[in-house]
């Protein structure tokens, strides 16, 4: 009873909130928001590029942003901020008049040859460096700022050991996006203002188990990683904005086998407790080193592999040419 008593007074209060997104067009984003809407929040979301009056409003799966951007702005209660989240004027005019921010934008995938060999510098808006770190300092200021924000949701990712093989994997062809997540998580917890850290399982497919699989483990603790839908991912975020007690926490979120799990959010939330273990200050330079190694790596045995390539190439020609000679 205490627990559906302190939903319902959350849920009323969640209704009344205005909701700031980033990602907006994004797979996650675009989840987050058409909920928003559905469940009567307002919500102020942050576009790139202006609305296009020309294209046909759609968040189909092969839809353009333009598209989807254009969907989104017509949903009762959603209005649109133009700007990036890598810029502070933009972050401050996007959490204007609002109560909680969905931190739900992340960096577009670079060409894997322009992140292995470090081509893009990491001033530039487009790295992981600007979207996963700056950006979140910026949204922080603004909220300290604007004295009304009370929440932001951060999605980020395991990512508190370097030298795992996916981490590092990521960090060569992602110019670093693990090693700056974890660097943006940090800003959070030192910021002194409320966060609720999403660290999800690997998004993509939509047409995974459902059911009873949900699971939640707080204080950042592990799960064994698994598949988990954007959909999912998105109406957990919304959730937390309805539980006080999800303040200041890092979660873990996860699928477990049906049956083993819950079929929502809801009861899961309910028992999260606010982090007290100590997350590592820094791990910037050890997931550095560690995606230096892993090139290193990738590039000696590339260089082997092409040269044993030219070698039986060459050993393949040699034969041809014997047989051509000698008939």
């Amino acid at each position: 009873m205490k627990v559906l008593l302190l939903f319902f007074a959350a849920l009323h209060g969640c209704i009344a909130m205005k909701v700031a997104v980033t990602g907006t067009t994004g797979q996650l984003g675009r989840r987050a928001i058409q909920l928003l809407s559905s469940r009567g929040i307002k919500t102020q979301c942050l576009l790139r590029h202006p609305l296009d009056a020309s294209v046909a409003p759609s968040v189909d799966k092969d839809a353009t942003s333009a598209q989807v951007a254009s969907y989104l702005a017509a949903l009762p209660g959603v209005s649109m901020v133009e700007g990036d989240a890598t810029d502070a004027g933009s972050c401050k005019a996007l959490l204007e008049g609002t109560d909680a921010v969905l931190a739900l934008h992340g960096p577009v995938r670079p060409p894997p040859l322009q992140s292995l060999f470090r081509l893009l510098p990491e001033s530039d808006l487009k790295h992981s460096r600007s979207v996963n770190y700056v950006a979140v300092q910026n949204l922080i200021d603004a909220a300290k700022e604007s004295n009304s924000v009370k929440r932001i949701v951060r999605v980020t990712g395991k990512g508190e050991e370097p030298t795992q093989f996916f981490t590092v994997l990521i960090n060569m062809l992602g110019n670093m996006a693990k090693a700056w997540n974890h660097e943006g998580e940090q800003l959070l917890r030192t910021s002194g203002v409320d966060y609720t850290i999403v660290r999800p399982g690997v998004m993509g497919r939509e047409d995974i188990r459902t059911g009873r699989v949900l699971a939640l483990a707080d204080n950042g603790q592990d799960l064994p990683v698994t598949a988990v839908t954007h959909s999912q991912i998105a109406g957990l975020c919304v959730d937390c904005l309805e539980y006080p007690n999800v303040a200041k926490s890092t979660l873990t979120a996860m699928n477990v086998e049906p049956g083993k799990g819950e079929d929502s959010y809801a009861p899961l939330l309910a028992k999260v407790k606010a982090d007290t273990r100590v997350f590592p200050s820094s791990l910037l330079s050890e997931h550095k080193k560690a995606a230096r190694n892993g090139a290193a790596i990738f590039v000696a045995f590339m260089a082997v592999f092409v040269s044993g390539a030219v070698a039986f190439v060459k050993s393949v020609m040699g034969l041809a040419i014997g047989l051509i000679t000698r008939s």
